[in-house]
């Protein structure tokens, strides 16, 4: 019996292909073995900037057994290359912040990894991040735990900066007392100036327009010149800054000083609108309306030479008066001609001296200038400018100049009282010569009175003569004095060291004999009134006072009292009336229907309107 041969392929072609492919997959798996030993064996390339870095996990299989697995990754130190075009490039403006917040803080950065450090660190990002009351906590707690560590210094300083960025008034106030707390504690370090000048910036930012309380701008000024007084070797940018602020300071000031002066001015207040344009020119020379207060206080002279006009005045007096104030208000002109040609309003100071007929003198070289370096320093109005000051209320300060020094110390201040005696002054200067030459006319001695004595040379000169008083009986009655009268009447002048001699001082003493040929001593008075005995008049001539002693009128008696009435007691009553039986009756009312009334109390409703409930 012949067996069939039993086969998995059903043809043999298929097993043949089937050990063909099975053939193919053993020859790659043994290529791919290969390749990996080669691998394994060949060393990797030497890189010296190369960094091997690896690690080992440990697994468990399916069946229990741990499996170790290691890692390895290599990392060159050198940083990849990037394109020109891909690079970020710092500006400017970070260039500059950075290097000015190393230059203010030194210590960022810096020993990172100490505690007292990395406090500083926190506390500073906080103050950057606007989270001062943390950053405050924060120095403190440096300022408690280590006392004596390099960071103390600035840390009680960034605690006052951290006051100072909150703002605030109630801050701004905590931050002045921090910094002068830091000046008291450190007064030599150069932070100390930095500390000074931050105390004028809180009077700074809280300074007012010019017709508001100035007070805040006068403590501006004081602290900014304290910094520059006590700290003139502080850093060339803080004192530049310190300048630049106070002339701010000043403009403000000063413009509050002019815009008084032209109020009183336009009240006619001439005195007082001088003195208030007279300290302008003292105090801030840097102002930047200068040619316009110089120009007003040449007017308010030239108002008081009107007035000197329309006066009736002597001639003489008047001569002198315009030539006094004519010549001051040229001089204020001449003065903005000169210091201020680059000045918008130099044309008005020419056309004031043309029409006073004077010459329109020339500036120098060396004056134009200084006048135009000191015009053209100055900033020009934009929108933003203007909108700044419009809307967040703000002295105006814009054209405050930027070169110049400003004044550190003021001078004596100018006051409208000393203007007006001033200009009384000038009134009794240009009277003086009249006065003076009435007085020496009434003193000169008559051309006919006898000469007095003359001395001896050796002798030195004897004082002035005085004379007796001239007395009621000395002039003559009616009739007399006539030239056939036989009556003889000298005049003889009376020595200081005559005996009994008395008298007004009148130069001359008259004699007159009396009507019987008796002749009446000399000095003797005809009354003993203070005027003929020639003592002193306590009532300078006036006739003394008579005291009236007249009685008083007699007490007048008081008028007798009513007598009393008894209130009790009270009046009679009239007794109450009794009903007349024989009086008429009253007729009843009708009856009413209370159905035909309305419910309203106020008014009563009929018929048909009594459905009307409005």
């Amino acid at each position: 019996m012949q067996m069939k041969n039993c086969s998995f392929f059903p043809s043999a072609k298929a097993g043949f292909l089937a050990g063909a492919a099975v053939a193919l997959l053993l020859a790659g798996s043994a290529s791919l073995r290969a390749q990996d030993a080669t691998q394994q064996t060949t060393p990797p390339p030497a890189n010296p900037d190369a960094r091997v870095t690896g690690n080992t996990t440990i697994t468990t299989d399916a069946q229990g057994n741990p499996q170790k697995s290691v890692s390895l990754s290599v990392s060159s130190k050198k940083k990849p290359k990037t394109d020109k075009d891909d690079k970020v490039q710092q500006g400017k403006d970070t260039k500059a912040a950075i290097k000015r917040e190393k230059k203010l803080d030194p210590l960022v950065g810096k020993d990172s990894q100490l505690p007292d450090k990395q406090l500083y660190d926190k506390a500073m990002a906080q103050t950057k991040s606007g989270h001062f009351d943390i950053a405050r906590l924060d120095l403190q707690t440096l300022l408690n735990t280590y006392p004596d560590s390099q960071y103390m210094m600035r840390s009680k300083l960034a605690i006052a900066d951290a006051w100072y960025k909150e703002g605030g008034s109630a801050a701004l106030i905590q931050a002045e007392q921090e910094y002068k707390d830091f000046i008291t504690f450190f007064p030599n370090v150069p932070e100390a100036a930095e500390a000074q000048l931050r105390v004028g910036d809180i009077y700074f930012k809280q300074m007012d327009i010019p017709d508001r309380d100035y007070a805040k701008g006068t403590h501006a000024e004081e602290e900014y010149r304290t910094m520059l007084k006590q700290y003139p070797d502080a850093p060339k940018p803080l004192t530049d800054e310190a300048r630049q602020k106070l002339r701010e300071v000043q403009e403000v000031l000063a413009e509050r000083e002019a815009e008084l002066g032209a109020y009183y001015g336009t009240r006619n207040n001439w005195a007082a609108s001088i003195a208030r344009y007279q300290t302008v020119i003292d105090t801030y020379p840097l102002y930047s309306h200068m040619d316009d207060v110089l120009i007003g206080v040449g007017d308010a002279y030239e108002a008081e030479a009107t007035l000197v006009r329309g006066q009736k005045l002597p001639e003489a007096a008047r001569a002198k008066l315009l030539e006094e104030y004519d010549g001051k208000a040229a001089g204020y002109y001449r003065k903005v001609v000169l210091e201020h040609s680059a000045a918008p309003h130099v044309e008005d100071a020419k056309e004031r001296l043309a029409s006073m007929n004077l010459p329109v003198p020339t500036p120098t070289p060396e004056q134009q200038a200084a006048s135009e370096e000191l015009e053209g320093s100055r900033a020009q109005y934009n929108m933003q400018k203007r909108l700044a000051i419009f809307f967040m209320h703000r002295p105006d300060t814009v054209t405050t100049a930027q070169t110049g020094i400003p004044p550190l110390d003021d001078p004596p201040p100018t006051v409208a009282p000393a203007i007006t005696r001033s200009l009384v002054a000038d009134y009794r200067a240009a009277f003086t010569p009249t006065v003076a030459a009435g007085a020496h006319t009434a003193t000169a001695p008559p051309a006919d009175s006898a000469a007095p004595a003359t001395a001896s040379p050796d002798t030195t000169p004897a004082a002035p003569a005085e004379y007796a008083a001239p007395t009621l009986s000395d002039v003559p009655a009616a009739g007399q004095g006539t030239g056939n009268s036989s009556n003889t009447m000298t005049v003889s002048p009376v020595t200081s060291n005559s005996a009994g001699s008395s008298g007004t001082g009148l130069g001359v003493e008259i004699v007159n004999p009396g009507a019987s040929g008796t002749t009446v001593p000399v000095g003797t008075p005809a009354s003993n009134r203070p005027s003929a005995t020639g003592a002193p008049d306590p009532n300078f001539g006036l006739p003394a006072p008579v005291a009236k002693t007249t009685d008083l009128p007699p007490i007048e008696k008081p008028a007798e009292a009513p007598d009393q009435v008894n209130d009790l007691q009270g009046k009679p009553q009239p007794a109450a009336q009794v009903k007349d039986p024989n009086a008429k009756k009253k007729p009843k009312a009708p009856a009413v229907d209370k159905a035909d009334e309305s419910s309203s109390k106020k008014k009563p409703k009929k018929g048909v309107d009594k459905l009307n409930p409005f």
